[in-house]
């Protein structure tokens, strides 16, 4: 990770540590302030396992989960554009473990107990989950310009019903919010004709409570529907989500179908298009913030601590030195939300930086709270000092090198930029339309604009622009946008529009309203033939009357 930070380079912060990276940066920071405070207060039993090396030094990790035959397995095949060892893809569940698809020269599958053992690897703490899991885990290796970029994770597809929740052998929420924490982009994939959400994959995501920035949903198969159907299908979709995310924000979907076989709906296949690079330019974005992502889960994560170690020190406060220690603990647990409350008040905390009362109070039943450790007021200054003073500082060394250095791009298998062919995104559309051809384009519409063109009273060939405004009106544009068409049509800023000025600005109001976007500049192929100042490009675009 972090091919892109300088390591000649090196940031000093105010109290003199050198930092060559900001990974560097980041695993001292956690190392000498924020573990101290989780060591003292528990939270690696109540929470979340220590960071280790290997997770500060990782690629960015894209985690796909949804229910079984959405196509996670052939959207993984999709990027990579080939198979990837342990693939299998069927109508039924196929994917029954979790695979870490991941970089290596040679290709290979490594079982998961060497997988967690591996220091190089950040998934040791997954031992913690025995030995049911660790046979549905593996990861599998392979030469890759992708994988060089990034690492993807696949899950088991999710059924509906009680029964393989019961039989998994493993918690599959907390396994899913172990990898919530740790990655950096959470795709969630839905079927056009699988909208429902069953108990299990709702409470899959509601395990990723909290990290709601890195999710994203994708609607896959999207081309097996008509426009009508799409529709229907998308609203029932985001009617679903909405009880199951719980935010204000509305969810980012993305529409298309991700798999290398013909559209069997090709009406909206521009619309697909789109939908892919938007998501393909979000992937494509990992690298380059990646070190913002983990330097914002560090901070999330020092603010859990601060708060747990509140509470646990609280606890103790009030536990009585010698009789009666079992009634006060079931006391306190009873009244957590209220010592929430308190300790937001006290200490001026956000009520959304406090974990789950629910679950608290359920783990807090296996504690002695007479054993847990008093208010150590200089660890939580230390943790207060590093958020306010050297987390900036990472800030600007962040920035600092990515003015220096090149931003890096997840690149390869269907990343391979086609923009410069003629399937590339938009060619040959709008106002790209008519770059390779020989004619001046606007020349095909030409004999209607100068239908209109002559009814608005033209004075030595030019129609004034108040003429050209009242028809330009007509097409309901803003006058912001009508504006921005003027300026490019009047290529002689003399105030008037000749008959293929006029012609000209008549095909821009046409590619606007059909939804494409103008430029800021006129591409030379739109430039009308009398106004090109090139005698050679006059010849071929005029040679009919050559």
């Amino acid at each position: 990770m972090f091919t892109w930070v300088n390591k000649e380079q090196g940031g000093r912060n105010k109290e003199g540590d050198m930092f060559q990276t900001v990974t560097e940066g980041l695993q001292s920071l956690y190392t000498k302030k924020l573990l101290p405070l989780e060591e003292t207060y528990l939270f690696h039993e109540f929470h979340s396992p220590a960071l280790e090396e290997a997770d500060f030094q990782s690629k960015p990790m894209v985690l796909l989960v949804g229910q079984y035959s959405t196509g996670k397995t052939t959207f993984i095949r999709y990027l990579l554009e080939q198979d990837f060892p342990g693939m299998r893809i069927g109508p039924e569940p196929t994917t029954d473990g979790f695979i870490a698809v991941m970089y290596n020269e040679n290709e290979g599958v490594v079982p998961g107990n060497a997988l967690v053992v591996d220091p190089k690897k950040p998934f040791r703490k997954l031992n913690a989950f025995g030995n049911a899991f660790l046979n549905r885990f593996i990861c599998s290796q392979m030469p890759n310009q992708v994988l060089q970029s990034i690492s993807i994770i696949d899950t088991p597809g999710i059924l509906s019903g009680e029964k393989q929740r019961i039989s998994r052998g493993y918690d599959f929420s907390e396994v899913l919010r172990w990898f919530g924490e740790r990655v950096d982009r959470i795709i969630l994939l839905f079927d056009a004709h699988k909208l429902d959400i069953s108990d299990e994959f709702s409470e899959a995501i509601k395990a990723f409570r909290g990290q709601d920035d890195k999710i994203r949903v994708v609607l896959n198969k999207a081309d097996q529907v008509d426009t009508q159907q799409l529709m229907r299908v998308y609203g029932a979709l985001m009617w679903s989500l909405g009880k199951v995310i719980n935010t204000p924000e509305v969810v980012r979907v993305y529409l298309g179908s991700f798999w290398a076989k013909p559209l069997q709906n090709p009406e909206n296949r521009r619309l697909f298009e789109a939908e892919t690079q938007d998501l393909f330019r979000d992937i494509q974005s990992l690298p380059r913030k990646a070190a913002l992502r983990k330097l914002n889960d560090l901070i999330k994560r020092a603010r859990l601590a601060k708060v747990h170690a509140y509470i646990i020190s609280y606890l103790k406060k009030e536990m009585p030195s010698l009789f009666g220690k079992e009634k006060k603990k079931e006391e306190l647990i009873a009244h957590l939300p209220e010592i929430y409350q308190l300790l937001q008040r006290e200490h001026h905390i956000s009520p959304g930086d406090f974990p789950n009362v629910s679950k608290m109070q359920e783990q807090l039943l296996h504690y002695d709270f007479s054993k847990f450790p008093s208010l150590k007021v200089k660890l939580i200054e230390s943790v207060d000092r590093m958020l306010s003073t050297k987390i900036s500082g990472l800030m600007n060394m962040i920035r600092e090198e990515e003015s220096k250095r090149p931003s890096q791009m997840v690149m390869g298998g269907a990343f391979e930029d086609s923009s410069e062919g003629p399937f590339g995104h938009g060619y040959g559309e709008g106002i790209s339309a008519g770059a390779d051809t020989e004619d001046w384009i606007v020349s095909r519409d030409k004999h209607r604009y100068d239908e209109i063109f002559y009814t608005l009273m033209p004075i030595n060939g030019k129609v004034t622009g108040i003429n050209a405004k009242k028809e330009m009106m007509n097409s309901r544009l803003p006058n912001t946008v009508l504006g921005k068409i003027w300026k490019l049509a009047d290529c002689d800023k003399d105030g008037m529009l000749d008959d293929e000025e006029f012609s000209l600005a008549q095909h821009l109001i046409k590619i606007k309203l059909e939804g494409f976007e103008l430029p800021t500049v006129l591409p030379s192929h739109l430039v009308p033939p009398s106004h090109r100042k090139n005698t050679t490009a006059d010849i071929l675009y005029n040679h009919q009357e050559d």
